[in-house]
């Protein structure tokens, strides 16, 4: 994934730029209860978002998306907000960072994912999560892994139009290898623990079945 992410940026932008990946995310337990403060029992995968990003000196943002073959550009201010829902994820992370008192400057950037979109594998997040820790990085800010989760939540609730709770964020943020974490999703505890089910193989399966969250009964729930 970083070479196909690598060589679009090149073409596009030239040069190198930084790359960075988040993961999508499974739940064991606890289904339609974090947005209710319930308990959950998530872990990261390695399916996710690459993204390859470098800083371009104006206030302007160029993003091309793999997945859709398309690209969008921005001005970091919120009558820039895109039309098009993909880039509202990258839009909203950057105001929601600004907002926090974040730095946010014009970039370039690619990027693509091998998680399924529209799967409930939460491809959202960790696109979210992906551009938060870049930006965090890429402009030598200093939020730590909670708030970066925050803001990908509040990208969804203010510029997606999903009120959802942090589980995803949380997970993709939080995931370690070979753990899963139990969450509770009012007080934000949580506690890590090891996953590895030896003799058994863990089967994910894609119906092809695809959800909006946005378009749904989520909202009123």
């Amino acid at each position: 994934m970083e070479t196909i992410v690598h060589n679009k940026f090149h073409e596009l932008f030239g040069g190198n730029g930084r790359i960075y990946s988040s993961g999508g995310r499974i739940n064991l337990i606890g289904e339609h209860t974090d947005y209710n403060g319930g308990y959950v029992f998530p872990g990261a995968i390695d399916k996710g978002i690459t993204t390859e990003i470098r800083a371009n000196n104006t206030d302007k943002v160029n993003v091309y998306s793999i997945d859709y073959a398309a690209s969008c550009s921005f001005r970091l201010d919120e009558s820039g907000k895109p039309k098009e829902l993909w880039a509202r994820y990258v839009f909203g992370v950057c105001m929601e960072m600004q907002k926090r008192g974040g730095h946010v400057r014009g970039f370039d950037a690619v990027f693509a994912g091998d998680v399924p979109l529209g799967a409930g594998l939460s491809s959202s997040a960790a696109l979210e999560s992906c551009f938060a820790y870049a930006l965090n990085d890429l402009f030598d800010n200093s939020f730590d892994l909670l708030e970066l989760a925050r803001i990908g939540q509040s990208t969804e609730h203010n510029y997606c139009g999903v009120k959802c709770g942090i589980m995803d964020q949380f997970a993709s943020c939080f995931g370690h290898k070979g753990q899963l974490i139990r969450l509770n999703c009012k007080t934000l505890e949580h506690k890590y623990y090891p996953f590895d089910p030896t003799g058994y193989n863990l089967v994910l399966v894609d119906s092809c079945v695809k959800h909006s969250l946005a378009s749904s009964a989520y909202n009123l729930r």
